[in-house]
């Protein structure tokens, strides 16, 4: 009960939460459950990360209690040695939830802290979702191209991705951009065969397709708090908002298997 009430003091002190699920391959509460869905998943991996941090006894006194708290458990996070780095392809894909640009350059310096590397392979954006009826256009990109392409050129992130751009708009960004897109991300949920334009562009453009089962939303504002009140044993969790998540994974090449994947998740308290 200590410990909880430690954890307790931290939660509803703070103002910022950095929450690191550790390596879901070898998590083996989380690999018992198949989740349903990338949000389904996200939502166990929040509320099993939260539940085992607060019954970890937390090293601070009362009086002492930081503004940033970051939420791990230590013996399920993997960092990358330096001998097997060039061996690995460490690739992310970052939501941003409630933020903006100003977020991406934070997530993608804590993602390298997190796993001990000096750069990502790639990162795909996901921007945050806009309003019923509005359409995503090159000038809602254009800010979030130029953090990436300033990462790129500080040796942060090697190539850089965008998701669920049509043939017209990835067209637009493609020759706006300085540093190019390396790979556009298409849902199959919304077409089941890859539109032929878009396949003809990419192919003319050296631009890799991939598929995703991502939904719009990550996670709700609703799904978000639930989880955190689940996991911090009904700790009340008012007030906080979800800012962004970094999903990663850690692919050997030459065996073209998962080694390590996980999230990263950064949200914040209204004040």
């Amino acid at each position: 009960m200590e410990t909880q009430n430690n954890a307790k003091s931290l939660l509803n002190h703070s103002t910022t939460l950095n929450l690191h699920t550790g390596n879901l391959v070898n998590r083996s509460r989380l690999k018992k459950k198949c989740p349903s869905s990338p949000s389904e998943e996200l939502q166990d991996c929040i509320r099993a990360t939260l539940s085992e941090w607060i019954s970890t006894p937390q090293p601070y006194q009362q009086a002492d209690l930081p503004d940033v708290v970051d939420c791990s458990v230590p013996q399920a996070t993997e960092a990358i040695t330096p001998e097997e780095r060039e061996e690995l392809k460490v690739s992310a894909k970052l939501f941003l939830c409630e933020s903006d640009q100003s977020s991406i350059r934070d997530a993608v310096e804590m993602a390298c802290v997190t796993l001990a590397v000096s750069q990502l392979d790639s990162v795909i954006i996901a921007p945050r979702g806009l309003p019923e009826g509005e359409s995503q256009t090159l000038g809602h990109l254009q800010p979030l191209w130029e953090e990436l392409e300033a990462l790129v050129r500080s040796k942060k992130v090697a190539a850089i991705g965008t998701s669920d751009l049509d043939k017209e708009l990835l067209e637009q960004l493609y020759n706006w951009a300085q540093v190019k897109p390396s790979s556009n991300q298409v849902n199959l949920a919304s077409c089941c065969v890859m539109p032929p334009e878009l396949t003809a562009f990419a192919k003319t453009f050296d631009i890799q397709l991939l598929t995703h089962s991502d939904p719009k939303e990550l996670l709700s504002a609703a799904s978000f708090q639930e989880a955190m009140q689940e996991g911090s044993s009904d700790l009340k969790v008012p007030d906080w908002r979800l800012e962004w998540v970094l999903r990663y994974s850690i692919i050997v090449k030459t065996r073209g298997i998962i080694k390590a994947k996980g999230y990263l998740v950064h949200a914040k308290r209204a004040k």
